[in-house]
């Protein structure tokens, strides 16, 4: 008799390099939690060793499949999100590395908290060392996601059943920005939350998409800030108002000095020199 798995593990493979494909791949069947199918997808790639490497693997959890053409990684994403059978969806990229108790620790987390549709974690680049915090709360990260990504997308896991009862997934227009997207188009949906400890290790390297795709990233990103400022109003005057620091400086008392930065953007202003009756530093992020 057939048992579905609890998780699904989505990772599409284009052209990956073999010591980072295999670091992938090992991570993920190295997890301390192991009720999972590893889907992984070649999406049509042109290097013949891609397949080679896979193929090498021979884990019965892992499900091979082969694009006949490249569908780019939306249409990739959205493929391997319509074969999965588990009721979680384990984001990963094919050139990174998930710490071995991530998904133990994200499992338990959606378990507990059926509310929750979308659990991440931080994250440490490597091979030079940076660690990449994300907020915790709903709140907080519903709030960020105003003006850039809240989540580590492929350190994140999500609750299938909000994405298909929904009718959300990757949008191509939006790429190669589509996973910042996937999270702005949840957000009336579901609740969000960031396990605050690193599970994950982000590679970075010259090929990285947002060293070879920058343009398109500041496009996708723009036209995400329009549709989440339209639908998400409240929200995103909230978000803008989080975002500017205010500090004012004063002598004997009087403010003459105004130093406002706003998305690292600073502004500095003189005051009237008239004494206020109350002054006080604003201090919102």
């Amino acid at each position: 008799m057939f048992k579905k798995p609890k998780v699904s593990v989505l990772m599409p493979v284009y052209n990956t390099k073999e010591a980072y494909l295999r670091t992938a791949i090992e991570s993920i069947l190295k997890q301390t939690f192991n009720d999972f199918e590893f889907l992984i997808m070649n999406d049509n790639s042109t290097d013949e060793n891609v397949e080679k490497v896979i193929r090498s693997y021979k884990d019965k959890r892992i499900v091979y499949s082969k694009n006949t053409k490249n569908l780019g990684i939306s249409g990739a994403r959205n493929k391997l999100i319509d074969m999965a059978k588990g009721d979680y969806l384990a984001v990963m990229d094919h050139d990174d590395e998930s710490l071995p108790d991530r998904f133990e620790k994200q499992v338990k987390f959606l378990d507990a908290h059926p509310d929750v549709g979308v659990v991440g974690s931080w994250a440490e680049t490597f091979p030079v060392k940076r660690l990449i915090k994300q907020p915790e709360t709903d709140e907080k990260i519903k709030e960020k996601t105003m003006v850039g990504a809240a989540l580590v997308h492929p350190a994140s896991m999500i609750r299938k059943k909000v994405l298909t009862d929904n009718k959300i997934g990757y949008e191509n227009v939006f790429s190669p920005a589509e996973d910042y997207a996937l999270w702005a188009r949840l957000i009336p949906f579901t609740k969000f939350h960031n396990l605050q400890e690193v599970l994950f290790h982000y590679r970075e390297h010259q090929t990285n998409t947002f060293r070879v795709q920058n343009k398109k990233i500041k496009e996708g990103t723009a036209m995400i800030h329009a549709f989440v400022r339209r639908e998400n109003p409240q929200l995103w005057e909230r978000a803008q108002a989080l975002m500017t620091h205010v500090t004012r400086v004063s002598f004997l008392g009087v403010p003459f000095l105004t130093i406002r930065t706003h998305n690292h953007k600073t502004k500095v202003s003189l005051f009237k020199i008239i004494p206020l009756l109350s002054w006080r530093d604003k201090n919102t992020l």
